[in-house]
């Protein structure tokens, strides 16, 4: 297994990076230039999840396997479902075959598709026989996924007369179903947001756009740690937009409570910087259930910092790449955190020196590896598997280096 050593070091005063499109964003604009064919995009995604997506949806085999990319699981579920006469068999990783998707595909049949099992009842593999559907409204809950509503979101405009949405329940991570509408509008996509029922237009066709893609701010959050842990540098990110509709742009508000402060240059560029004269809390609560993919950021900086925290609002992350809860509670107990936990929310108190030269875990989930290599500015550690962060953020390690983090790769 590979493997990289982080150990201190001072960072460039100074830096700048690019990071990539948003992959949330991407994978949604992907679906609807398949949809409507003449979108020009800008500033695509380069994680592997919006790469399988694109393949998959350019070359439309029999076969697919889209390996570890959930996204594209849940939009291709729904999109291919819709090519009335196509005949597909819809696969993944081993983990993939354990995240439930069954909500959705109950929604689909329930609207006349054709999906079928292939192993257990509720997971993929799937069979699935593409058809058109008479049908326009749709009753689905909304406590597990918010992508099983995007999903369906984008392929509404397919349908004759439109398509309704009921949502039944508490709506988790509702920035993601916003920034799907946003997109939707942006491209001239008519839609309703009323209470807890979503109504999407009919649209046969778009008018030709060129769409830009905002940089990924979940993908900003390791940066904001960095600058948080290290109090010294200041780093310069691109492309990214002071009205955003990604909900992981609250990231800038969280880490305010943290040490950092954003500023808005021109171009779109942002600048991170440690807030001068910060006094540090002792303990601090985060709710993140509109945001939960920055549980693992935080929870990170917190320990670094010595900051008690606790996290609530962490329903969905038991269904992510791995247990999310339970990985954290593995890897901080083992650098001498206390953990108290259950399937919403984690409570971290942090010791008073963090042990070194741990073995962290990263459990084929990509941000296990991407939120904990901060920790290398101030302890020595090992990150199992570090090629994993390549389904969000492939340049990664690159940019580390760039900053002047001392890594060296094992085999």
């Amino acid at each position: 297994m590979k493997k990289i050593e982080i150990t201190p070091s001072d960072l460039s005063p100074d830096s700048s990076i690019k990071i990539s499109g948003s992959k949330s964003e991407s994978n949604r604009v992907l679906i609807l230039n398949s949809i409507f064919k003449n979108i020009k995009i800008g500033n695509l995604s380069d994680s592997d999840d919006s790469v399988v997506l694109k393949n998959a949806l350019e070359n439309l085999n029999k076969n697919i396997d889209i390996h570890h990319a959930g996204t594209a699981m849940r939009f291709l579920t729904a999109y291919l479902s819709t090519l009335d006469g196509g005949k597909f068999i819809l696969t993944g990783s081993k983990r993939m075959k354990e995240r439930p998707i069954g909500i959705l595909v109950d929604a689909l049949k329930n609207l006349g598709f054709n999906i079928n099992y292939l192993k257990k009842k509720g997971y993929p593999p799937l069979e699935i026989n593409g058809t058109k559907s008479e049908k326009s409204i749709i009753k689905l809950k909304s406590d597990i996924s918010s992508q099983f509503i995007s999903a369906l979101i984008l392929i509404g405009p397919t349908f004759k007369n439109g398509l309704t949405i009921e949502l039944d329940g508490e709506i988790i991570s509702k920035p993601y179903i916003n920034l799907t509408l946003n997109v939707l509008k942006r491209m001239g996509i008519g839609y309703s947001f009323r209470k807890n029922i979503i109504k999407i237009d009919n649209v046969k066709e778009i008018n030709p756009i060129k769409y830009l893609i905002e940089s990924d701010w979940s993908s900003s959050s390791y940066f904001y740690s960095i600058v948080a842990i290290d109090k010294k540098i200041k780093i310069k990110l691109n492309n990214f937009f002071k009205e955003s509709f990604q909900g992981d742009s609250f990231i800038e508000k969280i880490f305010i409570k943290l040490g950092v402060k954003t500023e808005f240059l021109n171009q779109n560029e942002i600048l991170l910087s440690p807030i001068n004269d910060f006094k540090k809390p002792s303990s601090l609560s985060f709710n993140l259930i509109d945001n939960p993919d920055l549980a693992q950021t935080v929870a990170v900086t917190c320990l670094a910092l010595k900051i008690q925290v606790k996290i609530t609002g962490l329903q969905t992350l038991k269904i992510k790449e791995t247990d999310r809860i339970l990985a954290l509670y593995n890897e901080l107990s083992k650098l001498g955190a206390k953990i108290i936990f259950d399937d919403t929310s984690i409570e971290i108190i942090p010791p008073i020196n963090l042990n070194k030269n741990i073995e962290i875990f990263t459990y084929d989930d990509h941000r296990m590896a991407l939120s904990f290599a901060p920790l290398g500015l101030i302890t020595p550690l090992i990150i199992n598997d570090p090629d994993v962060v390549t389904k969000s953020f492939p340049s990664y390690w690159n940019d580390l280096l760039q900053l002047n983090f001392n890594l060296k790769f094992k085999n």
